[in-house]
């Protein structure tokens, strides 16, 4: 009998169409509703889901310092102790070095701060605006008349900030006791995995969650690197203008990398806004233009071909889901969305392994021996 079926007649062929459509259009709609109720309950449960993400990127640093502590015969709570304690010392210790370094600039700051205001002064006072002292005082009194009209909005808002920011401080305590239980017990996991599930679904699920592991890891590497040249240009633009507080604002710039949009915008506006303060407003329009260069090569070059290397994903894709979930879920959408759409791709290229495997394993060889047997997942 042949493979393709040959029709009667072409009322019949376009029946089997029609029929073949609606199929996978049914298909698909549940699919598409499938993917819908992830959403929605990934939203309603983001309380939990956030901390547990935070958790496992956090892991992957801690991850490879513990597994080699264990190696040299420590436990793994008192390894994965270590390397937590450790990093909270560095980053601690990196913050209150940047604190430091800023208050000891404050008072040159506020200096050329108070000359960049008498500038002004004189400029505002000459042509084209003519401003007498008496008309710069009532515009100074009608700007603290409109803030104090406006006093119960500004307080509003600093109450949702200052909730937003508790709300932070959890989330990031959780997500560190999370970390330390990942370090701890991470090795114990797959066993049990494969205890609840099963040996032969443990097997795919045991090499699926490896490969997403490699891939999470990659990014946080990726996303170091790209956080680095992006601190180094910036900081020798800083540097070569002559700015105040150069190593400071370019550890800021480097941190702030981690944090998709936001950080590396409140870096940036940072970096500026103290070249305008204590160098001008030629040297400030000079550090905006670096500022602006850097981090659109950083953003739409470097990241994109870093990423789509390390995660196996195309640099289109890379700016499509970071666009996505910066739609959906805001800044934390923006920084999950690339690692998340990694692991998707990691389970739909596992699937196509296997389905691979297993058309060759039910097709008969060409010279007639038994069919091939499928490769079963690495133990």
């Amino acid at each position: 009998m042949d493979r393709e079926r040959r029709w009667t007649d072409k009322g019949e062929a376009i029946g089997h169409g029609v029929s073949w459509l609606a199929r996978w259009s049914l298909r698909v709609a549940l699919a598409a509703l499938g993917f819908w109720m992830v959403f929605w309950l990934v939203g309603k449960l983001w309380v939990v889901v956030m901390p547990v993400l935070l958790g496992l990127l956090i892991t992957t640093v801690l991850w490879p310092p513990a597994r080699w502590l264990v190696s040299k015969g420590l436990n793994s709570a008192l390894a994965a102790t270590i390397v937590l304690l450790v990093g909270l010392g560095a980053l601690g210790g990196a913050i209150a070095a940047i604190s430091s370094s800023i208050a000891s600039g404050v008072p040159e700051i506020a200096e050329s701060a108070q000359n960049a205001l008498r500038q002004l002064q004189e400029w505002a006072s000459g042509p084209p605006l003519n401003l007498k002292g008496s008309d710069l005082d009532r515009l100074i009194a009608q700007g603290v008349e409109q803030v104090q009209a406006s006093i119960g909005s500004i307080a509003s808002s600093l109450l949702t900030g200052a909730g937003a920011v508790t709300s932070g401080v959890v989330t990031g305590l959780v997500a560190l006791l999370l970390a330390f239980f990942f370090v701890k017990d991470g090795t114990r996991f797959t066993p049990w995995l494969r205890s609840v599930i099963g040996e032969r679904a443990g097997g795919h699920v045991t090499t699926v969650l490896e490969r997403i592991w490699a891939t999470l890891g990659s990014f946080i590497r990726s996303q170091a690197v790209v956080s680095l040249i992006d601190a180094v240009f910036i900081g020798l633009g800083l540097v070569i203008l002559g700015v105040p507080l150069a190593i400071p604002l370019a550890a800021l710039t480097f941190l702030g990398g981690f944090i998709p949009i936001v950080g590396a915008l409140i870096a940036g506006a940072l970096a500026v806004l103290v070249a305008l303060v204590s160098n001008g407003l030629t040297t400030a329009i000079i550090m905006l233009v670096i500022v602006v260069v850097v981090q659109q090569v950083e953003g739409n070059v470097l990241q994109p071909i870093l990423q789509s290397r390390g995660l196996r994903l195309h640099a289109a894709v890379v700016l499509l889901v970071v666009t996505a979930g910066t739609t959906l879920y805001g800044i934390a959408g923006a920084f999950f969305s690339v690692p998340v759409a990694a692991a998707v791709a990691v389970v739909v290229r596992y699937l196509g392994e296997v389905i691979e495997a297993r058309s060759v394993r039910d097709s008969p060889r060409a010279d007639g021996d038994p069919p091939v047997e499928a490769e079963r997942p690495a133990e």
